[in-house]
């Protein structure tokens, strides 16, 4: 049973995989999907891009529902997958996915998800991010090939999901899984409640 929040919450996501996080806090929420676009400059460091995208993202809601989410907290979230100072996002078709999963096998590779919020009753806003650092298995072609047939890469940042069938491609990592997920969920409550939303 969700707890009714002391402020009201929207997700400004569609990711099935942030409603579930954001739901294993139980406090009640509404999901408003946001539409923007992920063109960065080439030169900004991944801090920089998550960061954005995740202030995007909420930014987005709170313009485009304006007269809907008066005195709320929009939370937005982005994740992305670094390798050697290459950034990848969601894979735009098969081809790009298994390019990606070769690239990141038999490697190690960071994932950055940052987090944004905003009252939109103060204009408040704070954007915060964690890193982990994942080693993913060598992988044979064919198995690559097979992971991504399983249609499970093609909306995951790095074209694996962690919590899925990706979680057999992954050796160890280092850090908040939660973070790989895609909402690292220690975060966002420590950023709650300096919105006054108290978690426990």
């Amino acid at each position: 049973m969700n707890r009714e929040s002391t402020r009201r919450l929207i997700l400004a996501s569609a990711s099935p995989r942030r409603k579930e996080l954001m739901t294993s806090l139980q406090l009640e929420f509404e999901v408003l999907p946001s539409d923007t676009d992920e063109l960065v400059p080439e030169d900004w460091s991944p801090e920089q891009v998550v960061k954005e995208l995740a202030l995007r993202k909420a930014t987005a809601v709170q313009y485009h529902y304006i007269t809907e989410v008066t005195d709320s907290i929009i939370i937005g979230s982005d994740t992305i997958v670094v390798l050697d100072k290459r950034i990848f996002g969601k894979p735009r078709d098969h081809d790009e996915a298994v390019a990606m999963l070769d690239a990141l096998q038999g490697r190690s590779h960071y994932v950055y998800t940052s987090v944004a919020c905003i009252d939109t009753s103060t204009g408040v806003t704070r954007v915060e991010y964690r890193r982990t650092l994942v080693h993913m298995k060598p992988l044979t072609p064919s198995k690559i090939q097979s992971y991504v047939l399983s249609g499970e890469p093609a909306d995951k940042a790095g074209a694996y999901a962690i919590q899925g069938l990706g979680s057999t491609l992954i050796d160890k990592i280092e850090g908040c899984y939660f973070t790989v997920v895609g909402l690292p969920v220690s975060l966002l409550s420590d950023m709650l409640e300096q919105f006054g939303v108290q978690i426990i």
